[in-house]
């Protein structure tokens, strides 16, 4: 299964967000761009570079390769209503992102890997693919056997320690190890901070 190996400290600097709870002391100390003069090179610049760097953070933030995030905007383009809040949308109902964002995970990151190590079932079928997009009824649970590993034995612990918000369109029982999805999330219920429409505009070019 291919994936983005690059450090996120380093990614995170690049994009000027942190996309990792680590990334945030780094990024106190070294404010500039990853590289020998990248303290000289100039954010901005030309329209195509600020929508550039906007599909770049998303992409990176969600944790996604160049061509799985193409295919993704190309669904979202032929989907019905807006094709930037459809990319949105089908991004944070990937079974990876869902993890994240109950808390069961403190990055996107380690929510990837438990979900690819298949610790993970959906609606009774053990998963190990974290792109599955969860839809309204889709059950996530944790497997049996996996509740006994130290790491879910202290999930109650993760959970309050997370930056896990509560959703309109999914909720999550700790002692049961399961997350249901009711909905499908709205727009504002998206990571903060993007602007889709210089996404849509990149691909449009």
């Amino acid at each position: 299964m291919a994936r983005d190996k690059s450090p996120i400290v380093k990614q995170s600097r690049r994009e000027g967000v942190a996309l990792a709870p680590k990334a945030h002391k780094v990024m106190a100390k070294k404010t500039g761009i990853p590289g020998q003069h990248g303290d000289m090179r100039v954010r901005g610049g030309s329209l195509y570079l600020t929508q550039l760097r906007e599909k770049q953070k998303v992409r990176r933030t969600y944790g996604l390769l160049e061509k799985q995030f193409a295919k993704l905007m190309r669904e979202a383009q032929k989907a019905d209503g807006l094709a930037g809040e459809n990319l949105l949308e089908f991004l944070e109902r990937r079974a990876d992102n869902v993890v994240y964002r109950a808390g069961f995970a403190t990055t996107r990151r380690q929510a990837r890997q438990l979900v690819s190590h298949g610790h993970f079932t959906l609606n009774g079928r053990r998963i190990d693919i974290p792109s599955i997009r969860l839809n309204p009824g889709d059950v996530l649970e944790v497997r049996p056997r996996s509740q006994k590993s130290e790491y879910f034995k202290n999930l109650a612990n993760i959970v309050a320690g997370s930056n896990a918000q509560p959703l309109s369109w999914m909720k999550a029982d700790v002692k049961k190890f399961k997350i249901e999805v009711s909905g499908k999330p709205k727009r504002e219920e998206a990571e903060a901070g993007i602007n889709e429409q210089l996404i849509v505009e990149y691909y449009s070019r």
